[in-house]
């Protein structure tokens, strides 16, 4: 599997700057194995193993595999919505907008598929006060992605019954790229985006 160098998600979250190499490297070990076994189904030792390391070695950076998924779903989950809310506030009305939204969120997630696979789809395994950080943060996206559909039905460029369910199916459509895209898929992370910007803003009544 390839992604997104995890080095490229880090710098959003604090201390990030003074973690060791090592560290980086449990972090990489942790997201291919969790995206191929799930979190449950992998071991301390699988992770410590990729990385190099002996089990013993990955306490000296984690408290357990819990902790690793914390820190990789905080930091994927900030990334994005970083992505979110720069595209939100550029330039353009917001059906131009929605679709630079949809095309960076939908090729973020083909190109960063692994850390996307474990993010949105071991959400649940993770401790509960991890999980309400991350909790947080996903309905800041949420958030995000409904004001900018508000603002369209505003402006008479969007026709949608229900906002809420509107930004859902949005977002939706974007995440579940990590789950099925692969190295062998026929469409680069970048025109797949350009389709689902098409689509969604077919599906939000813009005109096209």
């Amino acid at each position: 599997m390839t992604s997104t160098p995890l080095a490229d998600l880090w710098p959003t979250l604090p201390g990030a700057d003074a973690r060791p190499e090592a560290a980086y490297r449990l972090l990489q070990a942790a997201v291919e194995s969790f995206a191929e076994r799930g979190f449950h189904a992998t071991t301390t030792r699988d992770i410590a193993t990729a990385a190099g390391m002996s089990p013993a070695a990955l306490y000296i950076h984690y408290q357990s595999k819990a902790a690793l998924l914390a820190e990789i779903s905080q930091a994927g989950h900030t990334a994005t919505l970083a992505l979110v809310r720069d595209a939100a506030a550029g330039p353009g009305g917001p059906a131009e907008r929605m679709r630079r939204l949809v095309e960076q969120f939908t090729a973020w997630h083909a190109r960063a598929r692994t850390v996307g696979r474990v993010v949105n789809y071991e959400l649940h395994a993770l401790p509960e006060d991890a999980y309400a950080v991350v909790a947080t943060l996903r309905l800041d996206i949420e958030r995000e992605v409904s004001a900018l559909i508000e603002e369209g039905a505003a402006a008479g460029e969007f026709q949608v019954a229900e906002v809420r369910t509107a930004a859902r199916a949005v977002t939706s459509l974007g995440i579940d790229v990590s789950r099925w895209y692969t190295g062998n898929s026929t469409e680069v992370p970048e025109e797949l985006g350009r389709r689902y910007g098409e689509l969604v803003l077919r599906m939000l009544g813009a005109r096209v």
